[in-house]
C-alpha cells in the first residue's frame, strides 16, 4: 500500500512539474516569438510552482533528504541523538499540529477569491500548505512511535 502511494504521489508530482515545464515553454515562445505576452502562462506558472515545491515536500522528499542543520546532532552518540530526534519531531508534529487549524481557516477563507486572470480559488492555490502540515503531523507522530518502539531506522 505504502510503494502505490509513493507510486501515486510521484505521479502527482512528476504531472505538476511537466505541466508548469510545458507552461514556461509557451509562455517563451509567446513572449519572445511572437512579441505577445500571455498572461495567463505567468499566472498558472507560478500556481503550479507553489504546487511543485509544497507537493514534493509533503509527499515526495524523503525526510533524510530535506535540508537540515545537524552538526550537533552528528556530533552526539547515539542516545542523545535518539532524543534529539523525538524532541526535534515532537517539536515540528506540535507546531504544524497548532498551525494546522488557522491555516485551515485561512485557506478555506480563500475560496471566496479568485486570481486575478484564471479566476482559480486561492483556496487551491494555497491547499497543499495545508497538505504538507499535515504530512509533517503524521511524519513527526509515526518517527515519535517509532522511536518509543526502540527502531533505529526511525533517524535522519
Amino acid at each position: 500500500m505504502a510503494r502505490w502511494l509513493r507510486r501515486g504521489a510521484d505521479a502527482v508530482g512528476v504531472a505538476l512539474f511537466a505541466t508548469l515545464f510545458v507552461v514556461f515553454l509557451v509562455q517563451i515562445v509567446a513572449r519572445f516569438g511572437f512579441d505577445r505576452p500571455l498572461p495567463w502562462t505567468d499566472e498558472l506558472a507560478v500556481i503550479l510552482y507553489v504546487w511543485v515545491i509544497l507537493w514534493a515536500a509533503a509527499f515526495m522528499v524523503p525526510d533524510r533528504e530535506h535540508v537540515v542543520f545537524d552538526l550537533a546532532f552528528h556530533a552526539a552518540g547515539p542516545a542523545m541523538r535518539r532524543w534529539m530526534l523525538g524532541l526535534g519531531s515532537l517539536i515540528v508534529g506540535a507546531l504544524a499540529g497548532w498551525a494546522l487549524p488557522a491555516c485551515w481557516d485561512y485557506v478555506h477563507f480563500m475560496a471566496r477569491e479568485g486570481t486575478p486572470v484564471l479566476g482559480v480559488p486561492f483556496m487551491w492555490v494555497f491547499l497543499p500548505f495545508v497538505l504538507l502540515l499535515v504530512t509533517l503531523v503524521v511524519r513527526a507522530a509515526w518517527r515519535c512511535w517509532a522511536l518509543l518502539r526502540g527502531h533505529e531506522g526511525a533517524g535522519a
